[in-house]
C-alpha cells in the first residue's frame, strides 16, 4: 500500500520515503473535514503506524467502489481513487450517524479500514469518565 491516510506515524527506517500529497480538490478537504492531506510512503524498510481498532482489508476490482466514513479509512493503494461524496437525503445526513460527507474509494487496488477510529472510541468511553464537581 503506498498512499496511506494515517493519524500517527510512530517510526520508520531511513529508507522509507515520506511525502505529503494533497487531494485533487482543495474543497474536498475543507468541506469533508478529514482527508485534505494524505501521507505517501514508498520504498522498502520498516514502517510503524498507529491504527485504531482492528484493520479490515478489501481488494477492490477495477470500477468497484465503496463509500466509507472518513475516520475509518486507514490506507489504500495509490491506484485507488479517493473523493469526497455528499450524503444524499436530509434524513440520512441528520440521522445516519456519518454526517454530511463520506469518502468514495474506487478500484482497482487494496483498501484497509480501521474499525474504531479514536473519535468513536472517545464517544464510547466518555459516559464512563467521572465528572469533576
Amino acid at each position: 500500500m503506498s498512499l496511506p491516510l494515517v493519524r500517527t506515524i510512530i517510526a520508520s527506517s531511513e529508507q522509507i520515503d515520506f511525502e505529503v500529497v494533497f487531494t485533487k480538490r482543495f474543497s474536498a478537504g475543507l468541506i469533508g473535514g478529514e482527508g485534505f492531506i494524505l501521507q505517501k510512503f514508498s520504498d522498502y524498510g520498516d514502517l510503524f503506524l498507529e491504527a485504531d481498532g482492528s484493520l479490515v482489508e478489501y481488494d477492490l476490482r477495477s470500477g468497484e467502489s465503496m463509500l466509507v466514513d472518513q475516520g475509518h479509512v486507514f490506507m489504500f493503494d495509490e491506484t485507488v481513487s479517493y473523493s469526497i461524496e455528499t450524503v444524499k437525503g436530509l434524513k440520512n445526513m441528520m440521522f445516519g450517524g456519518e454526517g454530511a460527507f463520506l469518502v468514495k474509494l474506487s478500484g482497482p487496488g487494496k483498501v484497509m479500514l480501521q474499525t474504531m477510529p479514536i473519535s468513536n472510541l472517545a464517544e464510547k468511553i466518555i459516559p464512563f469518565v467521572p465528572a469533576s464537581n
